[in-house]
């Protein structure tokens, strides 16, 4: 397994190795004491979520207060899909600057963001599965959005995939919207809430 970060900091990319036989493939698709040794604390899972998208959904931009945040290490079950990782985290030297990963079923990458990133993705097939495992369950007061089509954000989308996005996602604000309501973590929270994790005094 290569864990290897994104130019988001507190954000990383592991592809697998996979074994493949004339009976299909076996892979280990996660490793918690791996991933522990690049990101200095152990994931605890808190909860499990997956998602069935058509072509074109495109889910997001979603982040978490902070603390507690929550982390994501998302998958592709079946299909594909473009995972997106944007540095929502006022005073980060990359704050607007995103990253994407192709997630699918043949490589069977996954990505890890830490608490305070946003996360979103746009799936490239229909019956695209998402599986994610979650630092922290959901909680809808904590829980926020930007606009994933916002201009000032700008994510690439693939040339022939029409964004089908939930009204939710649709009403929300732009990233200048949210640093003028106060909804976004700082970069200083962030880093403060991740060394509790590792037991590092502030």
């Amino acid at each position: 397994m290569d864990i290897r970060p994104l130019s988001i900091e507190g954000a990383w990319v592991v592809t697998p190795r996979i074994f493949p036989d004339d009976r299909g493939v076996f892979l280990e698709s996660f490793r918690g004491d791996r991933l522990a040794e690049v990101t200095g604390h152990r994931l605890d899972v808190i909860q499990t979520n997956v998602s069935l998208s058509s072509r074109g959904t495109l889910r997001g931009v979603h982040f978490a207060d902070v603390p507690v945040g929550q982390a994501k290490y998302v998958t592709a079950i079946s299909g594909s899909l473009l995972d997106f990782v944007v540095d929502i985290r006022v005073g980060s030297p990359t704050f607007g600057q995103w990253e994407s990963v192709l997630l699918d079923s043949r490589e069977r990458k996954a990505v890890y963001l830490s608490e305070g990133l946003g996360h979103a993705f746009c799936a490239l097939e229909d019956d695209t599965a998402a599986h994610y495992l979650c630092s922290a369950a959901y909680n809808p007061s904590a829980e926020h959005g930007i606009n994933p089509l916002d201009p000032d954000l700008a994510l690439t989308l693939p040339e022939g995939v029409e964004p089908l996005l939930s009204p939710k996602d649709t009403a929300a604000p732009s990233l200048a919207e949210a640093v003028d309501a106060g909804l976004l973590p700082t970069y200083e929270a962030c880093q403060a809430y991740r060394r509790s994790l590792t037991g590092e005094r502030p």
